[in-house]
């Protein structure tokens, strides 16, 4: 059974316990991707949070249609397309300052060299082709989970896939790297 599956339907019975479990599995991964999005760890960070508060509060039904983690992940996705909307009535960021402050605090997140540099190309791409790699690459996510959090064919996702490999493959160039030293 899938562990988040598991630890939730825990939960949602009782074991306030199976919430930290959730929150160990998902919430780092959880926010790096919403940063893929949002392009603001400290607003993905807030993000990821609210996921996990509505879980808690709400307690909304989990139907095993997807994996948990793609449900999640779509959850999040959700909530961050939301914030995106609401920031731009409200405020714009720059993308200097939104790519200094990730660079910053991503160190924080990053185990290695290799990812953090991966993920500040990442932060070069279109948000389409940065959300589609990072639930196949980073998170594991099937294609088909992967469409299914992006609201996208399985066929969009394989084309978002090639293409974006396409132009990271294109960056890494530029910036001096090959596959073997990233």
């Amino acid at each position: 059974m899938d562990p988040g599956a598991s630890a939730y339907g825990r939960f949602l019975s009782g074991d306030e316990a199976a919430l930290a479990a959730l929150l160990q599995l998902y919430r780092e991964p959880l926010v790096l991707f919403v940063n893929g999005i949002v392009n603001n760890i400290f607003d993905a960070e807030d993000i990821a949070q609210d996921v996990f508060v509505m879980l808690y509060v709400k307690r909304p039904a989990y139907k095993a249609e997807a994996s948990f983690k793609t449900w999640l992940y779509a959850v999040a996705r959700n909530k961050a397309v939301d914030f995106l909307r609401k920031q731009k009535r409200e405020t714009a960021f720059t993308a200097n300052e939104t790519l200094a402050e990730t660079l910053l605090v991503e160190d924080a997140y990053a185990a290695v060299d290799r990812r953090r540099e991966l993920i500040r190309l990442m932060e070069k791409l279109p948000p389409a082709y940065r959300e589609a790699l990072f639930l196949t690459y980073f998170e594991g996510l099937s294609n088909k989970q992967t469409a299914k959090v992006l609201h996208k064919s399985v066929h969009a996702v394989e084309t978002l896939n090639s293409r974006a490999r396409a132009a990271l493959r294109t960056l890494m160039e530029q910036e001096g790297y090959t596959y073997e030293n990233l």
